[in-house]
């Protein structure tokens, strides 16, 4: 048996909540996160401030709504892309991880920057809410990685960098190799650096085409510090 269909009033509350959430993210993009208010949500959408409450508990509980969404979407976006290049063009797969996750920052500056940039003033987000979505495209990487230790001789890391590797391997369980795991690393961090530096206008007046450095970059990324 099919589920049941929603009832007029759930309906209603559901489109209630994207209204709010739609409100939001033009919040987002015209004031930043920081400035994220109910009441002028409520004033917006012509209603009594009381009547957002019925929906949305509170600013946190909406900024948790807008992050879920918004990890959502850019996975959906990378999830799609990677899953066009086959399995074993692991170039293929990197780049297109790396071109969709720039794509998506770049025709969502607001949402972006609400997952990567400043931490929003007396907010901390549920990691029980937000964990699985915040990891979808870090667990395309993960993946990547583990196709990539398989062409290459498992090495270790010494040290105390060396132990903490070890304790995110086995947490996320994967066959990898800590120096491949740190090449990993080194590799997402460089890839979400290159996206923030272009959304946030780092790059301004040093080049006119920041897709094309962009995807330059990508390869020397997947060369170097990866090994492909």
């Amino acid at each position: 048996m099919g589920g049941m269909n929603p009832t007029p009033r759930q309906r209603a509350r559901a489109q209630a909540i994207e209204d709010i959430k739609r409100i939001a993210r033009e919040q987002l993009a015209s004031e930043g996160s920081a400035a994220l208010s109910l009441r002028a949500i409520a004033r917006e959408l012509g209603i009594v401030s009381s009547a957002v409450y019925r929906y949305v508990p509170s600013r946190d509980d909406l900024l948790t709504m807008l992050i879920v969404d918004a990890y959502n979407s850019l996975g959906e976006a990378v999830e799609e892309a990677e899953a066009r290049c086959p399995r074993e063009d692991l170039v293929g797969r990197w780049r297109a991880i790396g071109t969709a996750v720039r794509e998506w920052a770049v025709a969502r500056p607001a949402e972006y920057a609400l997952l990567y940039g400043s931490p929003v003033p007396g907010y901390h987000a549920p990691v029980e809410q937000t964990g699985d979505p915040g990891t979808r495209v870090m667990m395309l990487v993960v993946t990547l990685l583990v196709d990539i230790q398989r062409g290459v001789p498992v090495a270790g890391v010494d040290g105390v960098l060396g132990r903490d590797l070890a304790v995110v391997r086995e947490a996320v369980g994967v066959e990898v190799g800590e120096e491949v795991l740190a090449r990993g690393y080194l590799a997402w961090t460089s890839m979400f650096g290159l996206v923030s530096f272009e959304v946030f206008g780092q790059y301004k007046g040093s080049f006119s085409d920041f897709a094309a450095h962009f995807a330059y970059q990508l390869d020397r990324i997947a060369a170097g510090v990866l090994g492909l």
